[in-house]
């Protein structure tokens, strides 16, 4: 068993995967083989967690992840603690392997209610009701009442959850919840755990996945998966960066950064997220940095940032280095976008360069025809639903499938923000960044990852796919990894965030 670490990569399955190499492994182990390994991983944690919980109870489902609940039940009990046991559904209706561990949690004494015990903070609840068994379409038949009653409960009463294998309600390939579920629900007092049995989930790491499951733990149960490609992967830590001595600001590539409307246009001035994403081009490795401001009479503090070397945008060598564009365009972004997406050799495009592009029929047909030139997208779910003419519900139903079909679409790496941004590349395995936390829900902080992007892409080897997808994961990683690591009680601000980024895989956050 494991607890996933954000500094290593991790193969991620979807529903469809994950049943597959369950069947395989069924059908060439004796039976009840999966289920008893999955209720000893169950119990071993839950005794981990809890070591001196007055009760254990154990809610239980009408499936196979009911099954698994069942044969932690027996475990604990047979080790001598105090076990609770609620049960969806007639033992006769159980599965087979699900209907040998009720048997066995029956033969070992194990306490069953209907009713849930009173619980305190030091008990632990086990939801083993659903796991990957809960579809994505309605039911046939109406959800039976006590489920809802009893996850209520488990909310309500203060002691931690040990969620087997999902979040009972929570959909393992976008991290959505179930209609009737918890989306909307307030946060529960006690700790939240989620054991991810044979595979680790997608879902569990993006969209809702992250607060519903809390601390994620595997266990593969003894079981190669290697045999199926991961639908996804979960985002590792950058290489570290060393530098040779012998090198200078030419060898970590040029960063243009073209944005920031001023006051003139439309009373609306921006230059301020033009400057961040500057500093986190700077912050974040690159050799030199221009700035061409959208407004030929702004300075926007540049005093205090003197290594920004400010150009007009008619002065730029489009051509040469890594193009940063959108940041705070407004409107005046529409001007140069031409002629960027025409000549930039490498590009980031963000913000209301996103939103130009897709309110232009010829913008878009522009983006697509860069052809192998490197191209990063990286919008949030409303931009994305703009670019593919849909909605941000939409979008965040599938985070997963909307970031691949923009790839596709523009032929392009794109970042889809939020919590567990999703990273891809045309013919490439979606990426889900495990990095990041509230913190970053502050205004600018996009502005920043544009800005870092930028450097990362201006410092790959080569620009296909895989490197650039490269570069965009491993901005991602570290903006998430600074806010991870910033002092309590100190506010996060974006000019903060883009001034503690480093080129290193661990960025030091200033005092």
């Amino acid at each position: 068993m494991q607890r996933p670490s954000p500094e290593h990569p991790h193969p991620l399955h979807d529903t469809a995967a994950t049943r597959a190499l369950e069947a395989a492994a069924g059908a060439a182990l004796p039976p009840h083989t999966l289920m008893q390994r999955a209720g000893r991983a169950t119990a071993r944690l839950a005794l981990a967690l809890a070591p001196h919980a007055r009760r254990f109870w154990v809610a239980c489902g009408s499936g196979n992840n009911g099954g698994d609940g069942l044969e932690a039940a027996a475990l604990l009990h047979r080790a001598g603690h105090p076990v609770c046991v609620s049960l969806l559904g007639e033992p006769a209706r159980l599965p087979p392997d699900a209907a040998r561990s009720w048997q066995r949690a029956r033969d070992a004494g194990v306490a069953f209610a209907d009713t849930p015990p009173a619980l305190g903070p030091q008990d632990l609840c086990i939801d083993a009701l659903l796991g990957v068994g809960l579809a994505g379409t309605p039911r046939a038949q109406a959800p039976d009442p006590r489920l809802a009653r009893w996850l209520a409960h488990m909310r309500a009463s203060g002691a931690g959850t040990l969620c087997v294998d999902l979040p009972s309600g929570l959909m393992a390939d976008t991290g959505q919840w179930a209609p009737g579920f918890g989306d909307g629900a307030p946060p529960a007092p006690g700790a939240r755990h989620t054991l991810s049995l044979l595979t680790l989930k997608p879902g569990l790491f993006t969209a809702h996945g992250r607060d519903a499951a809390g601390t994620v733990w595997f266990d593969g149960l003894a079981i190669d998966a290697g045999a199926h490609p991961p639908t996804a992967w979960l985002e590792g830590a950058p290489p570290g960066a060393s530098r040779a001595h012998a090198s200078h600001k030419g060898s970590f590539g040029d960063v243009a950064v073209v944005g920031g409307e001023g006051l003139a246009g439309r009373g609306m001035g921006m230059t301020g997220a033009a400057v961040l994403a500057a500093l986190a081009a700077l912050h974040g490795g690159a050799g030199r940095v221009l700035l061409a401001l959208l407004d030929a009479g702004a300075t926007a503090a540049l005093p205090r940032h003197p290594e920004l070397m400010l150009r007009r945008f008619d002065a730029l060598d489009l051509e040469r280095g890594t193009v940063v564009c959108g940041c705070g365009g407004g409107s005046a972004v529409v001007q140069v976008l031409p002629e960027v997406l025409a000549r930039s050799r490498a590009l980031v495009l963000d913000a209301d360069a996103l939103n130009a592009i897709a309110a232009d029929g010829a913008l878009q047909q522009a983006l697509a025809s860069r052809g192998d030139r490197a191209t990063v997208l990286t919008p949030h779910p409303l931009e994305a639903a703009r670019l593919l003419e849909s909605t941000t519900a939409a979008v965040q139903a599938d985070r997963l499938a909307a970031a691949s079909a923009l790839a596709r679409r523009f032929g392009c790496t794109v970042v889809l923000k939020g919590s567990g941004s999703v990273s891809t590349a045309p013919g490439l395995a979606p990426r889900i960044n495990p990095t990041g936390n509230a913190l970053l829900a502050t205004a600018g902080t996009g502005d920043v990852l544009a800005g870092l992007a930028g450097a990362r892409l201006a410092a790959a080897p080569h620009t296909g796919h895989a490197d650039v997808l490269q570069a965009a994961g491993s901005a991602c990683w570290l903006h998430g990894a600074v806010a991870d690591a910033w002092p309590a009680g100190r506010a996060l601000t974006a000019s903060r965030l883009a001034l503690a980024l480093g080129a290193a895989a661990r960025p030091a956050v200033p005092a």
